[in-house]
């Protein structure tokens, strides 16, 4: 196997070049044959000045071009391809194909498909079996069968969001090898070494097999990856990984907001022998709260992105302290411990003012998502009204224990009844010894969370014994006490700590445990921007909410993704029945990503194997143009070789000069006269061809260059589809413009609505209401969001709604309603029953099909049942618009990729009803006609 871009199937054929000095010879000193001309002296005498002396040989210029005629046959019997198969199979015996079809194998597939065609194909022509296995999800390679066989089975494999799980392939490989005799192995891999790679190689060389290949892509062209964020007070810091110094050394990181819109932008640099760059995205916390997606620019992998929840999102935290003492002496300060334990993942506020009154105003000004009292008894004034409206607004209270709070009388602001005064444990005086912290039930927050065994508790507060009191508790001391309680006020929480938060009464502030559970508590919290975030209700599973493909595009779950303990949520990684995606529910939810703070990204090393790389372009066979490249320099040798002998038709150098001359005008007098009635084609004559001869979807140029774009696109993805899955073919759509475009030529337009244009005039609406009443159809689309609800004759009515309405007053509209359940768009091809598009949830509108029989006039009458005016708001072109690597341009929501496939059966629905009309319909009278053709 050669590293060069051109290879040969009969290479041995070459060995013929050595012949061609021989030729050169032949050729060289053999003149060419001699002129016969007749006898009679008359014509001798006439040609004798003419006549030119035989040459001895042959020119070397005619020897060199019968030269490159017989280099040119040879090189083309020798079968050369271009950009050949990288893998060539030999010997006996089955063919074990491994292939690795985790997250990084998502950028390099079609090439690793080609390259195990190929290899099935070579196996089919030697005739030897072969088996496959994919190492993300296969548990053992399959049994040996035809290349047929297995090419199907191929055909079913695809790229998955997570790892490989290459080593715990390895002993069924091992066992395959044994037990088929398999003779060769070919490991088609993504070139990631994940955390397997090398062991997996080993385990590849121990089989026993010889013939041991591995194909990875060029190190140039391996995936980058993104780390986890930390939410920082500098800025969101992400982390991004190249596997190798050849991957490029810089990129764009980009940060989206849980509708898929752009917040911010960053690029990234690596150093030159760096495989780790860090950038920061410096923008204001409420925004930072915003995000809920992380990217890599041009990188179409899983890896390449991280999802946000509640976690990442950076809490505004206020904290309070009813201690006098800590401004003298800072480090006794329960301040100092919460503020150490919270400011690596939050933005803390502490007030100036010591006027609790004056502070509280203070923080729920900013916006405080979390409030901390450390050691506040009596809430002193109406303190007391505007906490219990912010908790029950979202926020979460954190309180700690301390003096003040155990002799406190008719507090309202615990999550417990508590008892007056505290407990000692230990000392002089007591019977008891300091508790330890039992284990955290599995209801709790802390659940997971490891107790430290050296911590202690020698003094709390005590609650009164309850029936609820256990649903309180988050945390108990060995005796059964309870350490934190908390209880659920309005959409807010009240979590109280029952020992100080200085190390006055226990040591669990001095210990990596309180972080943790304080990091968990304030996550608990609503960010402070308007769209809410997680709750985080604890205990119970979250099931799969939207799941990551191997692309990095986020859609709905795959059949087989299962829920999650919460208890176990912490330690699961990415698999199978866990892609990564975001678990729980709309309003709480949480993220696994396919990298976290222990994965390891680096290329794969292939010590020992035989390694070669994936070709860049197709497989090309070069034989046939040297073929015909031959053939057109054998007939120049002729034509050369009739003017040498003077046979060849002849002419005066004035005279070929003129036919050259008059043969050159002539070829640029058509084009001339073709350009020119091309360009002379007026534009409506060049609208009308293009509509004319081929059907094709058209759409309503706005103004807006956004709007129009994907309005293109829309419909260029709308005719794939039909193309694809109907007898349909139409052409590319067109964009038409109303004002002054013919629209007769169009069974439909869609309309998509600019709020910010400009109602038409009325010639252009008389132009729009003839084109409806002579059968057209028009699909306004208003494209309003999801939180509009737009109606037609509701008050809640959306930007896009709005201006539909200004338009539809100047029309003859008909009588509109909702689609019926048996309306014939329901069934025009598949069975359908909503319509969504990018999104979901509103109502699809057409001309109203119960109608009085003795009505003789009617507005915009139906052309064969079709409606004449179809109106959705689910923007149904956002949905349909794809590039041209047949990848979404728009995410969907809320529904993911099976909403983005409904809203194509939805198009092709359209297109097919207005197309063949009351077809479907007239399908109930195929009996009748039936039976009275059969009488």
């Amino acid at each position: 196997m050669s590293g060069l871009p051109l290879a040969f199937i009969q290479p041995w054929l070459l060995l013929a070049l050595v012949l061609l000095p021989a030729i050169w010879l032949l050729l060289r000193f053999t003149p060419p044959r001699p002129t016969r001309i007749a006898f009679p002296p008359t014509r001798i005498l006439l040609e004798i000045e003419q006549q030119e002396d035989s040459r001895a040989k042959t020119p070397w210029w005619l020897v060199l071009l019968r030269m490159l005629i017989a280099a040119l046959v040879i090189l083309a019997l020798a079968r050369p391809v271009l950009n050949p198969q990288v893998v060539t199979t030999g010997g006996s015996g089955p063919v074990l194909v491994v292939i690795d079809n985790g997250w990084g194998s998502a950028p390099h597939w079609e090439r690793m498909a080609r390259a195990a065609e190929e290899v099935l194909t070579e196996t089919a022509w030697a005739g030897r079996t072969a088996l496959i296995v994919a190492t993300a999800t296969d548990t053992a390679p399959s049994p040996p069968a035809d290349a047929a066989d297995v090419r199907r089975r191929l055909a079913g494999i695809a790229p998955v969001p997570h790892a490989p799980a290459r080593m715990a392939l390895a002993p069924a490989i091992a066992e395959a090898v044994a037990r088929y005799d398999v003779g060769e192995i070919v490991w088609l891999s993504d070139g990631l070494a994940y955390a397997d790679g090398a062991g997996f190689a080993a385990a590849l060389s121990e089989t026993g097999i010889a013939d041991v290949e591995v194909v990875v892509p060029e190190a140039s062209s391996l995936p980058l990856a993104l780390a986890p964020a930390a939410n920082e007070t500098a800025g969101l810091k992400a982390t991004i990984l190249r596997p190798t110094t050849a991957a490029p050394p810089f990129g764009v990181l980009r940060a989206r907001d849980l509708k898929g819109r752009v917040i911010g932008e960053t690029p990234f640099t690596f150093e030159a022998s760096a495989n780790r760059a860090e950038t920061v995205i410096d923008l204001p916390a409420e925004l930072r709260n915003e995000i809920g997606r992380l990217e890599i620019a041009d990188q179409r992998t899983a890896g390449a992105v991280q999802l946000l929840d509640d976690r990442w999102r950076r809490r505004v935290v206020g904290l309070i302290s009813g201690e006098s003492r800590e401004r003298a002496q800072p480090l006794l300060s329960p301040l100092y411990y919460i503020t150490r334990a919270l400011a690596p993942f939050a933005d803390l506020r502490e007030p100036p003012d010591t006027n609790l009154a004056v502070a509280l105003d203070r923080l729920l000004a900013e916006n405080v998502s979390t409030l901390v009292l450390a050691d506040i008894g009596t809430l002193v004034g109406d303190a007391t009204g505007r906490l219990e409206k912010w908790i029950n607004d979202g926020g979460v209270l954190i309180r700690f224990a301390g003096p003040r709070l155990a002799g406190a009388e008719d507090d309202v602001l615990v999550p417990v009844n508590l008892r007056s005064g505290d407990r000692s444990l230990g000392g002089t005086l007591s019977w008891s010894e300091p508790q330890p912290i039992a284990a955290f039930p599995a209801t709790s927050p802390f659940a997971g969370l490891e107790v430290p065994s050296d911590v202690r508790v020698t003094r709390q507060v005590l609650a009164e014994p309850s029936i609820d009191l256990a649903e309180k508790t988050w945390a108990n001391l060995e005796d059964g006490t309870p350490l934190v309680t908390s209880e659920r006020r309005g959409d807010g929480w009240i979590v109280l700590f029952h020992v100080t938060a200085d190390a006055a009464w226990s040591n669990l502030p001095l210990t990596g445990v309180f972080v943790e559970m304080l990091r968990r508590i304030v996550e608990l919290s609503n960010t402070t921007s308007a769209e809410g975030s997680s709750r985080g209700v604890p205990g119970g599973v979250l099931r799969p909410l939207r799941a990551l493909d191997a692309t990095g595009m986020l859609g709905s779950p795959p059949p087989q993704a299962r829920p999650i303990p919460a208890e176990a949520f912490e330690t699961t990684r990415p698999g199978r029945e866990h892609p990564p995606g975001l678990y729980g529910e709309p309003d709480a939810f949480r993220a696994i990503n396919v990298l976290d703070e222990t994965t390891t990204h680096t290329a794969l090393e292939t010590t020992g194997l035989a390694t070669v790389f994936y070709p860049d372009a197709e497989p090309r066979t070069l034989g046939p143009w040297l073929l015909a490249a031959a053939v057109i320099l054998l007939i120049v040798d002729g034509i050369i070789v009739l003017a040498m002998t003077g046979r060849g038709f002849r002419l005066r150098p004035a005279a070929r000069g003129a036919a050259g001359l008059a043969v050159a005008l002539a070829l640029v007098g058509t084009s001339a006269d073709r350009a020119a009635a091309q360009d002379d084609l007026d534009p409506a004559d060049r609208l009308a061809l293009e509509a004319t001869l081929d059907t094709r979807l058209a759409y309503v140029l706005t103004g807006n260059r956004d709007i129009d774009e994907t309005s293109r696109a829309g419909l260029e993805g709308l005719t794939r589809i039909l193309a694809e899955r109907t007898a349909l073919e139409p052409a590319a759509p067109l964009g038409v413009d109303i004002t002054r475009d013919e629209l007769a030529f169009f069974p439909m337009l869609y309309w998509p609505i600019d709020p910010a244009a400009e109602p038409p005039g009325n010639e252009v609406l008389a132009r729009i209401d003839a084109y409806m009443k002579q059968g057209g159809t028009i699909l306004f689309d208003t494209r309003d969001e999801l939180e509009a609800r737009p109606g037609l004759d509701g008050a809640s009515a959306g930007p896009g709604m709005l201006r539909l309405r200004t338009l539809l007053r100047g029309l003859d509209i008909p009588e509109l309603e909702p689609v019926p359940a048996d309306h014939v768009l329901t069934k025009a091809f598949y069975l359908l029953q909503d319509f969504p598009g990018r999104w979901q949830g509103g109502t699809l509108w057409v001309e109203a099909s119960l109608r009085d029989p003795d009505e003789v006039a009617r507005p915009a009458r139906n052309a064969d049942g079709v409606s004449s005016i179809i109106i959705t708001s689910n923007d149904l072109a956002g949905a349909w618009a794809l590039d041209e690597d047949r990848r979404p341009l728009f995410p969907v929501a809320p529904g993911g990729e099976m909403q983005r496939e409904m809203a194509f059966r939805s198009g092709v629905n359209i297109v097919m009803y207005t197309l063949t009309g009351n077809y479907k319909a007239d399908q109930v009278h195929v009996p009748a006609l039936l039976e009275r053709l059969g009488q």
